[in-house]
This record gives structure tokens, C-alpha cells and sequence, in this order.
């Protein structure tokens, strides 16, 4: 999820762990799961300088969090695509109506 934060945020390595006050070459570590059980505060500084939930990133590493099932993982797409332009929110949604009727299509392909 950060490498996607970073990419939808269009940061480098170098700009997103400045961001988040750590250094560059923990973040790879972090984006490469070299780093199994990060800190709640390296999550928190990360969740403040990629703009992601911070009980996803919670979630991700491991912690067990209070609440509904799936709760968090939407609050971290949702919190991904929070800057979306209007243009940009306009052909992911076209893409998603395009994927979704191709797997309507080849399910019913091997249905038939």
C-alpha cells in the first residue's frame, strides 16, 4: 500500500520518506516487506505524510484493531483516491464498468 500511495501521489522514495520523517532506505525496506512489525509511530508518521488511514496501516502490519470487518481497507482505497480529479475519477470508473462486464463476459463464456 505505500508504494501505491506514493505512486498515486506521484512522490519519490526520497520525497515520501521526508514526508514521513524517515529515511529513504527504511521505506524500501518497508515497501519490500523486509520490515515485518513496523512501530505505531513509524506507521503514524507514515500515515501523516502519505495521507493514509493510519488503522490500515495498523491493519497491514498486524496490529489487531477494533471494528467492523472491512472498514479499514475501504478507508485506505478511499483515502488512495482522495485527490482524484474529476477527469481521473471519470475513466477509473469508465475502466472499472469495462473490467467488470469482460469477467461477466468470460464467466459466462466457461458457463456456456
Amino acid at each position: 500500500m505505500l508504494r501505491q500511495a506514493r505512486a498515486v501521489r506521484a512522490l519519490s522514495l526520497t520525497d515520501a520518506a521526508r514526508a514521513a520523517g524517515i529515511s529513504p532506505a527504511y521505506l524500501s525496506r518497508l515497501e519490500n516487506d523486509a520490515v515485518k512489525k513496523p512501530s505505531p509511530h513509524v506507521l503514524h508518521q507514515l500515515s501523516e505524510g502519505l495521507g493514509v488511514p493510519y488503522g490500515e496501516l495498523m491493519r497491514l502490519s498486524g496490529y489487531r484493531l477494533p471494528g467492523r470487518p472491512g472498514q479499514h481497507a475501504a478507508e485506505g482505497a478511499a483515502a488512495l483516491f482522495a485527490d482524484l480529479t474529476d477527469d481521473e475519477r471519470d475513466e477509473l470508473l469508465e475502466y472499472l464498468a469495462w473490467y467488470r462486464a469482460r469477467r461477466r463476459s468470460r464467466a459466462r463464456a466457461r458457463a456456456g
